[in-house]
């Protein structure tokens, strides 16, 4: 055979998709690991013309499982963003909708046994080190994927799959505010840098000059703002403690505008250099937990809920997303318990992805 051959899964998870790979099955070092991903995804060319990517960010993601010897954790899962076009890997950051079918992914491989009825799993993001306690439909003991669960940017209706977030505070930065500061400045812009299952730059949309109900093929249009959202996403980064990010997909960037359609607050979502299509689960977290914290560049753009757990609905380009977040206001911010979220997930294809022997050789 003149590739190598890596047994994989092809699967929808939110609104993401990608390869879901057993970790033993792929090279232990990050360095062959990346050459092997962009090969499979295709990275280089904007259609992912030879690999399985799709041509955007939210289907270039990949999800490597393992069973964990984590004394609380079932799963490790291991992410990787794959880029479109420039052949880059960062396993920096983690993935809430690449997350959503990690619970059925590691059933279908068989690094856990499904229970009959539904199959409660613990999951550790060997990324950012957070705990989630996933729930998935197992009626029979054998996945299934069909349902009556709907996700806004996904169409159709499948089985839910239940989330909890658990220690998503300073993952990255080991902050809930990284610069210490509830409201910082960056080229005459106020931010808020938060550090909540994502690290991210929050700011107002009318900061830029948009009214933050614009669609994400609009956003992506508007080169200007990407240029002038890039700069304070830069100089953010370095306040955050991260460094030069310029060539890094975190910190990611979020803009904020008063509710439209119902929801708690209008929200746009970036990956960081294209709009997201909806909204990635992580960075929902975020979002919500600036808008729950006093002081921040959310404040008085939403009704503040004295509900414990608050439900905070966000609207994104394609939809809403609900965020059921258990908290206590402190006086650094916000005491963070959990977050919970519904997604769904599908099994797309399964098989073997080939990667050309000059890559990876067994």
């Amino acid at each position: 055979m003149t590739q190598t051959a890596i047994p994989f899964l092809f699967m929808r998870g939110g609104t993401s998709r990608g390869p879901y790979l057993n970790r033993a099955d792929l090279p232990d070092d990050l360095e062959t690991l990346a050459q092997v991903l962009i090969a499979m995804v295709g990275s280089g060319h904007p259609l992912n013309i030879d690999g399985v990517g799709g041509g955007n960010a939210v289907t270039t993601k990949v999800a490597m499982l393992s069973r964990s010897d984590d004394d609380w954790a079932d799963i490790d899962y291991f992410f990787a963003q794959v880029s479109v076009e420039d052949r880059t890997v960062d396993f920096k950051p983690t993935c809430g909708n690449i997350l959503s079918g990690v619970g059925p992914a590691a059933i279908e491989m068989g690094l856990i046994k499904a229970q009959n009825g539904e199959t409660k799993l613990n999951i550790h993001a060997v990324n950012t080190r957070a705990r989630v306690a996933a729930t998935v439909q197992t009626p029979n003991g054998a996945v299934s994927y069909d349902g009556d669960a709907k996700i806004d940017g996904v169409p159709g209706t499948s089985a839910p799959v239940a989330l909890q977030f658990m220690d998503t505070i300073g993952g990255a930065t080991g902050a809930f505010l990284p610069t210490g500061n509830l409201i910082d400045t960056f080229n005459g812009v106020d931010v808020t840098c938060m550090d909540v299952a994502m690290p991210m730059v929050i700011a107002k949309a009318d900061a830029f000059g948009l009214t933050g109900y614009e669609s994400a093929e609009t956003l992506n249009d508007n080169k200007d703002f990407f240029a002038a959202m890039e700069g304070v996403r830069i100089q953010a980064g370095e306040a955050m403690g991260m460094q030069n990010v310029a060539k890094s997909v975190t910190p990611k960037f979020g803009l904020l505008a008063p509710a439209k359609d119902g929801g708690t607050i209008a929200t746009r979502y970036f990956m960081p250099w294209k709009a997201h299509p909806t909204m990635a689960v992580t960075g929902a977290q975020c979002l919500a937990s600036c808008v729950l914290t006093p002081g921040t560049v959310a404040e008085g753009m939403a009704a503040r809920s004295n509900d414990r757990p608050a439900t905070i609905t966000l609207e994104h380009a394609s939809g809403q997303i609900n965020v059921l977040v258990d908290y206590d206001v402190t006086a650094d911010g916000i005491d963070l318990r959990s977050a919970g979220l519904v997604r769904t997930a599908r099994l797309l294809a399964r098989g073997e992805v080939m990667i050309p022997k000059s890559v990876l050789i067994r």
